[in-house]
């Protein structure tokens, strides 16, 4: 009989987290019987908001949680933890460490936790908070790069993570063919003979796609912006990408089912994030042959290929609208995909995860 290993996180909406969660759902699912609770939301609505969710409808487990503190949440996880017969719990952020973590010591299941950023330990609350759940729990701790490693260290004195990467999926995402690029960009009614940047991210501001609007202002005018992904900030943008002209430069696709003919439609990929952990959406564009420029945050410069792509200083419009330019004037050689192949594919993470998770590796 398979080990039944649940990840928990705090909802199942678009973002790099979640995606994360379905893809080692996804991989380690051969090995192993896995679940997914979200603390918030509701099975139908999220479906309907993210199809990707319906291939695996019968392994995700809504718990609604509504607005603050809910303690009830952690007797009615425990409840299904017992259920299902868990013996592995898999936390994704704060929120899940507190009410997964507790029902987990409870029981006296396994706890494995990942931080996947660290940029919210510089409020107090989540810093202290933080702090009593890995002294009080003691999961084993995992970052999701050496830079999120070594802020929680800094932050959490007694905080010892382990560093597993995370990865995506190289046979999912791959490299079009000329053809299949041109269906792509026709699909999304993107001009064919512009050159295309992607930007795949929530429109939210952490994200800093005004950055990119003021740097794809001052750049060539045949040079053209899509985002995948929706947010708060999708009414802001939209106004701001008019008061600065570029409205018939910039498209929105808002979230996409299928984010891969994406990548194919696009020419070069950037994140602008002001804040970041290690995200997949690099990973993700370059596994298909699409070159990357990322903010230099958190563990962002260590997604992208040294040869084909770079980081930039966050924030700032001038190093960004560089290197757009050193890309458009000179496009780089190189395949980044091979990056992916040898640093971030999806088996590596889950087979490190999965090893953690044995139970005859002694942590049952």
């Amino acid at each position: 009989m398979n080990q039944v290993i649940v990840q928990v996180v705090q909802h199942l909406r678009p973002g790099g987290i979640e995606t994360m969660a379905l893809d080692l759902l996804t991989q380690l699912e051969p090995q192993a019987d896995i679940h997914i609770f979200s603390l918030e939301g509701e099975k139908k609505a999220a479906i309907n908001a993210w199809p990707r969710l319906a291939n695996v409808a019968d392994k995700l487990h809504f718990f609604e949680k509504p607005q603050g503190l809910d303690f009830q949440l952690t007797q009615a996880l425990s409840h299904k933890l017992k259920q299902l017969n868990a013996e592995t719990v898999h936390t994704h952020h704060i929120g899940p460490m507190l009410y997964a973590g507790l029902a987990a010591k409870c029981l006296g299941i396994t706890h494995i936790h990942t931080e996947h950023d660290s940029w919210h330990l510089k409020h107090k609350s989540n810093l202290y908070l933080q702090r009593a759940l890995i002294k009080l729990l003691r999961p084993i701790l995992v970052a999701d790069c050496p830079e999120v490693a070594e802020a929680l260290t800094r932050h959490i004195p007694s905080a010892k993570p382990k560093v597993i990467l995370n990865g995506v999926d190289i046979h999912r995402f791959y490299p079009p063919t000329k053809q299949q690029k041109l269906a792509a960009k026709k699909c999304f009614k993107l001009p064919a003979s512009a050159l295309i940047i992607g930007c795949a991210a929530r429109l939210e501001l952490v994200k800093g796609h005004s950055v990119l609007f003021k740097a794809l202002s001052k750049a060539h005018p045949d040079i053209h912006l899509v985002l995948a992904g929706d947010g708060s900030l999708k009414h802001h943008l939209e106004d701001l990408a008019e008061k600065m002209g570029l409205q018939n430069r910039i498209t929105f696709l808002g979230n996409l089912n299928d984010i891969v003919p994406f990548y194919h439609a696009i020419d070069l990929f950037c994140l602008p994030s002001l804040n970041e952990g290690f995200p997949l959406s690099p990973l993700e564009a370059q596994a298909c042959g699409v070159p990357a420029i990322v903010s230099d945050v958190g563990g962002c410069k260590n997604t992208v290929c040294p040869d084909t792509g770079t980081a930039v200083p966050p924030g700032e419009v001038a190093p960004l609208q560089e290197a757009i330019l050193r890309f458009y004037e000179k496009s780089q050689p190189g395949n980044p995909r091979l990056f992916v192949l040898g640093t971030g594919s999806l088996e590596r993470t889950a087979l490190s995860y999965f090893q953690l998770m044995k139970p005859s590796g002694g942590l049952a």
